[in-house]
């Protein structure tokens, strides 16, 4: 959490140039040109790249993690190829430069050794895929869903209004509850156990509904409507034990900054739903386009 706070000024500046650029249009794609650009700014400034990479950080994984609605599916080795071309160049300039551990995240790589040995560039691409897609997946359709679902609750919507900075945080983690977009993973049981009657053996694959999870009437009373301040004590989205997302405090940090951000420099609006566009997927449930109409400013 230090080390993710001394992000925060870069990350308001960034918003905040975003929204002189957007907002005199009156609309714009809250999923796209807002959350998603700033969501690969921080990716890119993580990984010593150039802030003017974004776009391209963005469409590299947006375009390559589609399910093909005839056939289904993604194809993951386009994911995999796009991202692993895009870093070798900043990996080797780090490598080059003697990875003195400025730039944490791949020089802990290249400093770190498997029985001894060196990772290539490539091995260290790959093992970085993953963050480099949760950084700029997940964020950017949480937020422009979350404000969606705060303008179609006005009242909640000026509740969260009277103190931004106080409000803010605990709408974030209702956000995360009711719109975060990974809907499963698959783990194996590496112990024999029975959950709610069912014997699971050790190699057992087992499918993990983190999207039914969030609804849990058990844990989250009328678990379909979105309440900005419910109280939460447990949260699933972000995984469990050793598959514990590393970079929930980047995530919940970026929202924090989008929503405020937004909500100091917009008084109303609303949204074009005859444009929005929701791709078809098993896995990543969000808007993938959002038309945001800027109605009033502040």
């Amino acid at each position: 959490p230090k080390s993710v706070a001394q992000l925060e000024s870069f990350m308001r500046q960034r918003a905040s140039e975003l929204l002189d650029e957007l907002l005199p249009r009156k609309t714009f794609d809250l999923t796209r040109e807002y959350g998603g650009i700033l969501a690969a700014s921080v990716m890119c400034k993580l990984m010593n790249m150039p802030l003017s990479l974004a776009p391209k950080v963005l469409d590299t994984f947006n375009e390559a993690s589609l399910t093909d609605p005839q056939q289904g599916g993604t194809e993951f080795s386009k994911i995999l190829q796009g991202s692993v071309e895009l870093m070798l160049p900043f990996i080797a300039e780090r490598r080059r430069a003697g990875a003195d551990g400025s730039v944490p995240l791949i020089d802990g790589m290249i400093n770190f050794r498997l029985d001894g040995r060196a990772l290539t560039d490539e091995e260290i691409a790959v093992q970085l895929v993953c963050v480099f897609n949760g950084g700029t997946e997940t964020v950017p359709k949480i937020n422009a869903h979350g404000l969606m679902e705060l303008a179609a609750c006005p009242d909640q919507l000026e509740e969260v209004r009277a103190d931004l900075v106080s409000n803010v945080p605990k709408a974030v983690e209702e956000m995360i509850r009711y719109c975060a977009p990974a809907q499963w993973f698959v783990r194996t049981a590496h112990k024999p156990l029975v959950i709610a009657g069912q014997r699971i053996e050790v190699g057992q694959r087992v499918m993990v509904l983190y999207g039914s999870a969030n609804r849990d009437e058990r844990e989250y009373p009328d678990p379909d409507r979105f309440i900005w301040n419910r109280p939460i004590r447990r949260l699933l989205a972000f995984g469990f034990g050793q598959h514990y997302c590393m970079g929930v405090h980047v995530g919940r940090l970026e929202l924090r900054v989008l929503v405020e951000e937004f909500l100091k420099r917009v008084r109303s609006y609303s949204f074009d739903m005859s444009a929005a566009v929701r791709l078809p997927s098993s896995f990543q449930w969000g808007w993938n386009k959002l038309p945001v109409i800027i109605e009033a400013l502040n």
